[in-house]
């Protein structure tokens, strides 16, 4: 039995527009044993390019970023290749860009003041195709899902109603019209009504924008 000696180093790809910073974080993991830095770059268009030219296991990824920025990057890389793991390393801990990242299909997301050792078990934990989250975005996640859903759609999407939210929230969870309408006890005009005042309000043309619009804010998520 080999014991592991012989298992193969997580290769990463780092993106970063702080060269310090991304300059640390490559020295950390590279001298970790278990992780090979096989690119480092500084916009979410170049980590495109360096993915597709290194491939690697894991994509360790800041939010604000020059160009493409890192939410908008995950969801492109992760439609190319559904395996591949990201951890988003970033100062943004708003629910905004939290559930952004994870609507894109993020499997981690931990605060840049992350020990050393808490950001390599991260990459591990991404790489074996596990979720894994910071203390402080563990708690906010919690706190979506026992309550603060709507607080947070209000703060989102102040423009709409509540009501309108509730109708926007079915809709990204794919119901039609009628459902809708069964759902809150409205006719079916009402909720036409509903929609095509979102619509206006949120300045998009049709029902599909929408839906990436709400679904960006991490709505849809809850059936119940």
């Amino acid at each position: 039995m080999n014991d592991g000696a012989d298992r193969r180093a997580v290769r990463v790809v780092i993106a970063d527009d702080h060269p310090m910073y991304r300059y640390g974080l490559a020295a950390v993991l590279a001298t970790s044993g278990t992780v090979d830095v096989v690119g480092e770059v500084g916009n979410g268009d170049d980590l495109l390019a360096a993915v597709e030219r290194t491939s690697p296991d894991v994509v360790v990824t800041d939010l604000a970023m020059p160009g493409l920025d890192g939410t908008a990057a995950t969801r492109a890389l992760l439609a190319r290749h559904p395996s591949l793991g990201v951890l988003v390393l970033t100062m943004h801990e708003d629910d905004q860009a939290l559930f952004g990242a994870l609507r894109a299909g993020a499997r981690g997301y931990l605060l840049k003041d992350a020990d050393s050792a808490d950001i390599v078990r991260a990459v591990s934990t991404v790489a074996a195709g596990d979720a894994v989250y910071g203390r402080a975005v563990a708690h906010r996640i919690i706190a979506f899902f026992t309550g603060a859903h709507r607080a947070y759609a209000a703060q989102v999407f102040p423009e709409l109603t509540e009501r309108e939210r509730e109708v926007l929230d079915l809709v990204a969870l794919g119901h039609g019209n009628h459902q809708i309408a069964c759902r809150l006890v409205l006719s079916e005009k009402t909720v036409r009504n509903h929609v095509s005042a979102i619509l206006f309000k949120l300045q998009v043309s049709d029902r599909a924008a929408a839906v990436a619009r709400a679904r960006d804010a991490g709505m849809g998520g809850s059936p119940g």
